[in-house]
């Protein structure tokens, strides 16, 4: 078979090489060591978490070894294509810090080895693939495409039961040049395959950046490399671009392990090094209705989608944080140590990436969440809310901005001190987390009385409501009511634990009532400093209508 003549045949219009690429496209100058790592999604979706940890690791490789870490658009799939899916992906890592220094940008196009767009080197692609066929690894096949999953699976089942492998060969793979003439003048649409050289049983060692060494069998599968209209197939764009990027890592899911033999056969076929891989571990989550293991998925979980915590209001360093807690395992142990240090200060160890399926913890975020949350100044959190709600959520702007002064002053209790308190986990729990300080706010909910005595719990109000005196300070704000209680018959927490059958409650009791009628909640902030917030006539107007309407 005269190889060159058949690739002149299928390719008639591509006249460059791959020299001339690579002339195009020379290494880069970087220091020894730096990574060069890409982001490479397709525009089929928009950004999951599952991407989004990849980028990051893709992010913190190349910052480690003061490297390049660029976006290459792999949009060839025009059928699964979203509009501004690419724009939104783009955005989304933008917003939580992750920022390609190079190549498909919000931007444009930025950097010396585009085109960054996959469907605008088609040419490219069209170069490496005559070179394949010009050598003998590559050939066009005329079948007739499989319909659907059931015929793919009854072609393997055949070839199994008659020689117990799954070496599948298409049946174009020895045409000769007058039969691909032949079905080239009937008008025969063509897909381009690979010629694979893997014999079944024979294997190969690999050693992925973050599982060490595995024993993988060859490849064994004449896969499609180029569609029948003329774009070529993930397999092949991969290996072009990575070879003419430069790539130093290609970072990806565990899913494609399963690909990897093809990929390093193919750079084997081109005569170029294949790049390191790390493939990243899969996020997984236990389904709430089948209590069983599965992937994390957009379909059944919101929290799949990265988009979901932007707009619930999870601080970015939150979500950032968690992530590299998937992702790496020496991140936990670190933060602990340095409970103070940004994000950006924690050295990363590509020899720590996790190498078993996490499970998303949505406890462990919020925690996680709480925390960072915790340690902003009064002034910071205040921003943070109102520039989340400005762009997510109007109602919740309105309703603070409005009420600015009354806001800052709840969030300023036990804050900016040694031990803050954690009460707020994302942004848009805070106008409801708080509503009880805006003037028309009205207690909806109810509370169980116990053992407390009603009677005695609303002569207590009542008492107290008439002669209400504003406090200097919570010691005396506790100190009167503690004595309008002790004078109701509500007694300290060691005399009523003690005799509880002689008393109306306990002076706690008291102050929990007091807390509910003008709050609507059983647990908030420091009460002195909420009552004194929102004045002393609504006080008095939320105590009297809880015991007029409750007792």
């Amino acid at each position: 078979m005269d190889y060159q003549k058949l690739a002149d045949l299928l390719y008639p219009n591509t006249t460059k090489t791959i020299q001339d690429y690579l002339n195009i496209y020379p290494p880069r100058n970087l220091p020894e060591g730096a990574e060069v790592t890409r982001f490479a999604p397709s525009p089929t979706g928009y950004l999951h978490i599952g991407h989004f940890c990849g980028a990051t690791t893709d992010k913190m490789l190349a910052k480690a070894s003061n490297g390049i870490f660029y976006m290459r658009l792999e949009d060839t799939d025009a059928k699964r294509t979203i509009d501004d899916a690419d724009k939104v992906a783009l955005q989304v890592l933008e917003k939580f810090g992750i920022v390609p220094q190079e190549g498909y940008l919000l931007n444009g196009q930025v950097g010396n080895y585009g085109p960054y767009k996959q469907s605008e080197r088609v040419e490219i692609y069209n170069t490496f693939a005559k070179y394949l066929v010009s050598i003998g690894r590559a050939y066009p096949c005329f079948c007739k495409k499989r319909e659907n999953k059931d015929e793919i699976l009854q072609d393997r089942n055949e070839q199994l039961f008659t020689s117990n492998t799954i070496e599948l060969k298409d049946p174009c793979r020895d045409l000769t040049i007058q039969e691909v003439k032949t079905h080239l003048q009937n008008g025969e649409e063509w897909a381009l395959r690979f010629k694979s050289m893997g014999k079944n049983g024979e294997t190969f060692k690999f050693i992925d950046v973050a599982k060490g060494e595995r024993v993988l069998a060859k490849n064994t599968m004449d896969y499609v490399i180029v569609k029948s209209n003329g774009v070529p197939v993930y397999h092949l764009g991969h290996v072009v671009d990575d070879i003419l990027m430069h790539t130093t890592t290609v970072v990806r899911g565990n899913e494609w392990m399963g690909t990897l033999p093809l990929h390093v056969e193919m750079f084997e076929a081109f005569g170029l090094p294949a790049p390191k891989y790390v493939h990243t571990c899969l996020i997984m989550k236990r389904d709430e209705v089948t209590g069983n293991i599965r992937k994390i998925s957009k379909r059944f979980d919101p929290e799949a989608d990265m988009r979901f915590y932007l707009t619930s209001g999870y601080p970015v360093e939150a979500v950032n944080r968690y992530v590299m807690n998937l992702i790496n395992s020496g991140y936990e142990p670190w933060a602990l140590a340095n409970p103070n240090a940004s994000l950006d200060e924690y050295p990363f160890n590509p020899n720590n990436l996790t190498t078993s399926d996490p499970m998303f913890d949505i406890v462990k975020l919020n925690d996680i969440s709480k925390t960072v949350i915790s340690k902003y100044t009064t002034n910071q959190v205040l921003d943070c809310i109102l520039t989340w709600a400005k762009e997510y959520n109007t109602h919740d702007y309105e309703i603070i901005n409005n009420n600015t002064e009354l806001f800052k002053s709840v969030l300023s209790i036990d804050r900016e001190c040694e031990r803050p308190r954690k009460d707020i986990t994302k942004f848009d729990e805070v106008v409801k987390l708080y509503e009880y300080i805006l003037p028309d706010f009205k207690v909806s909910e109810t509370i169980d009385f116990g053992n407390v005595s009603k009677s005695n719990l609303k002569d207590f109000l009542l008492d107290y409501t008439q002669n209400y005196v504003e406090a200097i300070d919570n010691t005396e704000w506790f100190s009167t009511i503690k004595q309008f209680a002790l004078k109701h018959n509500f007694a300290d927490m060691k005399d009523y634990k003690k005799s509880p059958e002689s008393y109306a409650g306990s002076v706690a009791d008291a102050v929990k009532f007091v807390r509910f009628a003008i709050t609507g909640r059983t647990n908030t902030p420091e009460l002195y400093t909420i009552m004194k917030t929102i004045s002393k006539d609504i006080c008095i107007q939320r105590l009297t209508q809880f015991a007029s309407t409750n007792l």
